[in-house]
């Protein structure tokens, strides 16, 4: 299977699926517990319906969006997810420029392979930084400084992440940070020599945003136990209003499933919410984000920017995301699985099939532009608010 091969989503995962390692496969694809979030924020999607409309004029459409005061060429883009260079050499480095070329936002995560700074001196298009609240409110501080020294544009502070969630997968596999495959499993990553040739041969795996402020010992640790042992499980509204205030800037919470929660982050100063239950990686038997997009629109209003990611691998997600009230919808394994299948080149043949999707469907769709889309156009075997 090649890079040409692949279509959709699927493709890039079991073209993926061929060329890593089974513990850093997992890693993508696992969820926490039985895995019963992971499975429900795909089905969610599926369970509501597009109404077309037609005869509507749609020789030129334009995907362009604006949130948190970053104009994006689409109203996709990709969510800061840990570890990238793991998944493939080039890691952050790759799905940034892949980003770039297209015109929209990259996130960069605080368990990121490569720099803030060097992502935001290689491109000038929009970087967002998943921050985690750490014990050592030293450590906060530090890792903002150097986030507004680089210039990111909006501060993504993840809320749902307090603890770790009962990743399985990676118990068995052993998996953790920094990277170091278990002797045990060692016959899977021989059986892929590609991945194991680049990762040995590139440069030695660090945390920089970390790594800059505090010492891991070297040790090897488990997402888990990171999540458990660093981060600030009693993290209270009075901690986020600070953070806020300090930043100064575009600020959002990433992990908000309720309305109480996002008119909360408004009374505090945020300017948008992402709506996500950590693609099921931790609380197991959450809603769908998804399921929750329409009364979490209806309880801010224009308040702040509402968002949504879990589970969107086509352009018709996204125009549901979208005519539920979404300014944009965060991509994560979508187009990892893509990094990890061919690198830059991986990430931009995703990025395409997406924007080639959107383009298509928002013409049978009846829609010029995002504005065009509205709840008229949907129907779901249930209320849309509930």
């Amino acid at each position: 299977m090649r890079l040409q091969d692949c279509h959709n989503f699927s493709d890039f995962r079991e073209l993926a699926h061929r060329r890593l390692p089974r513990a850093i496969f997992d890693y993508i694809d696992g969820g926490a517990d039985d895995e019963v979030s992971k499975r429900r924020n795909a089905a969610a999607i599926e369970e509501c319906d597009l109404v077309p409309n037609i005869l509507r004029g749609v020789k030129d459409i334009d995907l362009s969006v604006t949130v948190m005061g970053q104009k994006l060429a689409l109203p996709v883009y990709c969510s800061p997810t840990a570890l990238q260079r793991v998944f493939h050499h080039d890691g952050e480095r790759a799905s940034a420029a892949a980003a770039a070329k297209f015109g929209t936002m990259f996130g960069v995560s605080s368990l990121g392979t490569t720099s803030l700074q060097e992502i935001r001196k290689a491109h000038a298009t929009p970087q967002c930084y998943q921050f985690y609240f750490h014990r050592d409110r030293g450590l906060n501080a530090a890792m903002m400084q150097s986030a507004r020294e680089a210039g990111v544009n909006v501060m993504m502070l993840t809320v749902d992440s307090i603890t770790g969630g009962n990743r399985e997968r990676d118990k068995r596999s052993g998996f953790g940070i920094p990277f170091r495959p278990k002797a045990s499993a060692l016959l899977d990553f021989i059986l892929k020599p590609a991945w194991g040739l680049n990762f040995l041969t590139h440069a030695p795996l660090s945390l920089p945003q970390l790594d800059a402020h505090v010492d891991l010992g070297g040790t090897t640790m488990s997402i888990s136990r990171y999540f458990t042992e660093m981060l600030e499980p009693d993290m209270r509204w009075e901690d986020v209003a600070v953070m806020v205030k300090d930043w100064g800037g575009h600020f959002c919470l990433k992990g908000v499933m309720s309305p109480e929660d996002a008119r909360r982050a408004a009374d505090i100063g945020c300017d948008g919410v992402i709506l996500s239950n950590h693609s099921g990686r931790q609380l197991d038997g959450t809603r769908a984000p998804f399921d929750q997009l329409a009364e979490v629109v209806d309880a801010v209003g224009d308040r702040l920017d509402v968002i949504v990611d879990g589970g969107f691998t086509r352009g018709n997600h996204v125009i549901k995301a979208l005519s539920l009230g979404a300014k944009a919808v965060g991509l994560g394994s979508y187009y990892l699985f893509a990094l990890a299948a061919a690198g830059q080149p991986g990430v931009e043949r995703a990025l395409s099939l997406m924007q080639d999707e959107l383009l298509r469907d928002m013409k049978l769709m009846g829609a010029r532009s995002v504005a065009d889309l509205s709840r008229a156009n949907l129907r779901h075997r249930g209320n849309l608010s509930k």
